[in-house]
């Protein structure tokens, strides 16, 4: 496990190494043989430079450019600080504490001691500062301190971060405020004017035009082609919800591209799939606060209604999960057991038939959800609010004509906020919620002992219902959900299935669906990548966006030079 850790922070420190060097070198190029002095020659680098800092693995970036200019540059610490800190911003990317790394004192001082020294110094500064401006609080001390005394000594390479940047944000605004008021709250209140928010974006170009050139093309045909560069200009839609021919049409590119996925699916997997099914999809990494379980629990659950009543009317789904599991993740492994083993008794079941199909896409990936996601009805997007710092997916989904049904956490809240909360099914406990039944205490088997359809299901998964061969192999699943399930399944669930219940009913209409899939669409105009950068650009790095051709670092400085004169000419004579 040490072998790990040390191999893993080996690779950290050499790509932020590799990288300032060649953004050094770069920069020198353009800098040195210049009038300007060495001492002088890095005053404009961070007008020059930009370095974002994605979550906290290149945090040792900051010590390294402190390293090259106190030892190899000859910069005094004052200038080398202020220039590095005017250099870095920080994007953090998730609220669960054992995501932010900490790395053992002991193996930093092993592999990389002048870096420490470095570490050492920023904090000891960082602490004088604020000692003077809180002179009696010594736990506030304790709290921001970038390193950690309690048990091994670590260090907090999140703090570092945020002392070594002059921007912080979050990907969504729930998950920006939270960072404010939860999870660096200490240092939000000392500088407030660092905290920002830069909700998440994809790009229209490999999500609709190159996944999806049915929609594509069908809604150029309606508002023009401008929305490619412009996704703004989605909302021109709304003038074509109530239009007949084009809920048609909408309907119709969906189903041509389920039909697609069907016969991928059955090609695949040799299970044959209903094309005029809902197409229910949850593909994201397996993770507890994820709650993929919540998910394979409504499965087993309608599984259930289905064999007590099957004269019953019911509206056919087809459930598609996707995703992988860290190395060494075992709950997440199990999860993915669970599924897979679910979905063997439901797909293998005559009496079931085409009514409930369950799918567990193996490598999920960019190619492949490149062909699930425009195949979709139903986006399952259902972490514990308060867990999903954004999520990308759920734009995705929300830009190819999916529902969504999902928790007020992440990028959700937006995206009810740009379409309407009446045009998202969204259920159960928010964040105010969540932190009083943390208050109060959560106990699992008060739900298990009062709904009869959850107490149902865990008992066949505890029973070994469907595995047999193995009537034990969810015992951990089990315990954890019953005594550890920090993100609260249980809680949810009775929720989650009534809004099930309310997604099966619209989907029997179809007119209705679609309407409210072009309301969607139409609303999804803010969570182009676009619009993400061109905040980063303006409110961060402080640059403005260039139409110039800007030629490969591996170009020769004067073809360069060449190539722009050109360039800038040919645009003052446009």
């Amino acid at each position: 496990f040490f072998e790990g850790k040390e191999l893993r922070l080996k690779q950290e420190y050499f790509v932020v190494a590799a990288t300032l060097q060649d953004i050094i070198r770069r920069y020198k190029a353009s800098k040195f043989g210049t009038t300007e002095s060495v001492r002088t020659a890095f005053d404009s680098f961070p007008d020059q430079v930009a370095i974002q800092l994605n979550d906290t693995h290149p945090s040792m970036a900051i010590p390294e450019l402190m390293r090259v200019f106190l030892d190899i540059e000859k910069l005094p610490w004052s200038k080398a600080w202020d220039i590095t800190t005017r250099t870095f911003a920080y994007t953090n990317h998730t609220v669960l504490p054992e995501a932010l790394e900490r790395w053992p004192v002991e193996l930093v001082e092993k592999l990389l001691p002048r870096h420490l020294q470095i570490i050492y110094e920023i904090n000891q500064r960082h602490l004088d500062k604020i000692r003077a401006l809180f002179p009696t609080d010594v736990d506030r001390l304790r709290r921001m301190s970038l390193i950690e005394e309690e048990g091994v000594k670590r260090i907090n390479m999140a703090h570092l971060c945020i002392v070594g940047s002059h921007a912080v944000n979050g990907v969504a605004k729930i998950h920006s405020d939270i960072v404010k008021s939860q999870v660096f709250k200490d240092f939000a209140e000392m500088e407030p004017e660092k905290f920002q928010n830069k909700t998440n974006g994809i790009t229209p170009r490999r999500w609709l035009l190159l996944c999806n050139p049915g929609l594509a093309e069908l809604i150029a045909e309606k508002i023009g082609e401008e929305y490619v560069k412009d996704l703004s200009q989605l909302t021109k839609l709304h003038r074509f919800v109530n239009d007949d021919v084009f809920i048609r049409e909408v309907a119709k590119v969906k189903q041509e591209n389920k039909v697609k996925f069907a016969q991928y699916l059955e090609q695949e997997y040799k299970v044959k799939i209903n094309p005029a099914s809902m197409f229910d999809v949850q593909v994201k990494r397996i993770h507890e606060y994820k709650r993929q379980l919540m998910n394979c629990l409504h499965v087993i659950t309608i599984y259930n209604r289905i064999k007590r009543d099957p004269t019953k009317p019911f509206v056919p789904r087809t459930v598609i999960i996707g995703g992988k599991a860290a190395p060494g993740y075992h709950m997440a492994k199990i999860i993915i057991k669970l599924i897979t083993s679910v979905g063997h008794v439901v797909n293998n079941d005559p009496g079931v038939g085409s009514k409930l199909k369950v799918i567990f896409l193996e490598n999920y990936r960019v190619s492949l959800a490149e062909k699930v996601i425009p195949a979709t009805d139903l986006s399952e997007q259902i972490s514990t609010a308060g867990t999903e710092a954004s999520g990308t997916g759920n734009m995705k989904f929300m830009l190819n004509g999916a529902l969504t049904i999902g928790t007020m956490d992440g990028a959700n809240v937006e995206m009810a906020e740009e379409a309407g909360e009446e045009n998202l099914f969204i259920f159960g406990m928010r964040v105010p919620d969540v932190a009083e039944l943390d208050q109060r205490g959560y106990h699992a088997q008060e739900y298990y002992n009062k709904l009869p359809e959850l107490k149902q299901a865990m008992d066949q998964i505890k029973s070994g219902f469907f595995s047999p061969q193995q009537p034990d192999l969810f015992k951990d699943l089990v315990n954890m959900l019953f005594h550890h399930d920090r993100f609260k399944v249980f809680a949810d669930y009775e929720a989650y299935v009534k809004c099930q219940d309310s997604v099966s009913q619209l989907y029997m209409n179809t007119k209705e669906w679609t309407k409210m899939v072009i309301r969607n669409i139409a609303a999804s105009g803010k969570f182009s990548s676009d619009r993400t950068i061109k905040e980063y650009a303006r409110d961060i790095w402080n640059v403005e966006p260039s139409d110039l051709k800007i030629p490969p670092p591996n170009v020769p400085r004067d073809v360069a030079d060449e190539t722009l004169a050109n360039d800038s000419a040919e645009k003052l004579r446009v």
